[in-house]
């Protein structure tokens, strides 16, 4: 990747510069790494081997949770390294590919959860069109189009910070490369780049968040009309989607959709959604989840 730039590497400044907090930091983040693996890894498994859990729900679940380790891992894995190191450092085009999985992944994220909302919105308020609607080659090229969706996000975040000039410093003040660290960098006028680069985040994420919103009133008027066990089974399975819409999305509105000015800030709240998010997605469709929880019974049975 060809730019202007005298700048060959850039020195990650991470969470923190204490010799000991970084050491606990070490064993904390791989423990929270181990549980997002596996965690995940389970979910995708159960889903796969599972003749209950063939729904279009459970299908964009297991991409999901498939995300998930993927989103994670463009990261933390380098994080946890860079805890047992002094030298941490990130090569230019390392730094631009961090950028671009990080984006990739985080949009498809948001993408998936609004898909997902609109499948609740479908099962529970239409149901006798739910099986026409989703259909398996309907979940497929909805995929399909929230792969390349995450694409083009990520293409055009990277694309607006790559060829920008970095001519020193080269301290990032994060843990991971992203947009609005990199924008602090570069040795010239960023305002441009930087409105485009938020009106693109914030377009996305504002627009899916108003998706997400609009069919949860949807449904929440129509349950009205439901008996209490379908209104309990409904809020059960759209509890833990409004949870994990809630504990991404906020963080990701806070990053992206404002100009950066306190990245310290950024980078405790980075953690969130980078970390604490895809850990507890898997306990959180588990635990409210019978369905799932006796999938993975079965399959742990079976085995």
């Amino acid at each position: 990747m060809e730019n202007a730039s005298s700048v060959k590497e850039f020195i990650l400044l991470g969470l923190s510069e204490n010799q000991v907090i970084q050491k606990i930091c070490f064993v904390m983040f791989l423990f929270f790494y181990m549980i997002i693996m596996s965690g995940n890894l389970l979910i995708v498994v159960t889903v796969m081997n599972s003749q209950h859990l063939k729904s279009p729900m459970y299908f964009f679940l297991s991409y999901l949770s498939f995300v998930d380790i993927c989103y994670s891992s463009v990261t933390t894995p380098k994080m946890i390294a860079d805890f047992l190191i002094e030298n941490k450092t990130i090569s230019f085009v390392g730094c631009i590919m961090q950028l671009f999985g990080l984006h990739f992944f985080g949009c498809t994220e948001i993408f998936i959860l609004t898909v997902m909302a609109y499948d609740r919105y479908t099962a529970i308020c239409r149901p006798l069109h739910y099986t026409t609607l989703m259909t398996r080659r309907t979940c497929d090229r909805m995929l399909i189009c929230l792969w390349v969706g995450g694409f083009v996000h990520s293409m055009v975040q990277t694309l607006l910070t790559s060829f920008l000039p970095f001519c020193g410093p080269n301290k990032i003040d994060h843990f991971f490369c992203d947009v609005h660290p990199l924008l602090q960098l570069a040795c010239t006028d960023t305002y441009a780049v930087g409105i485009l680069v938020v009106a693109n985040s914030g377009m996305i994420t504002l627009s899916c968040f108003f998706i997400l919103v609009v069919s949860y009133i949807v449904i929440l008027v129509s349950l009205r009309r439901q008996t209490s066990e379908g209104r309990h089974k409904a809020l059960s399975t759209c509890g833990s989607h409004i949870t994990v819409v809630i504990l991404f999305f906020g963080p990701c509105t806070f990053s992206y959709i404002r100009p950066s000015s306190n990245l310290s800030e950024d980078k405790s709240v980075a953690v969130f959604y980078t970390v604490i998010t895809p850990m507890l997605n898997p306990l959180i469709y588990t635990l409210r989840n019978e369905e799932v929880k006796s999938a993975i019974k079965k399959l742990w049975s079976k085995k």
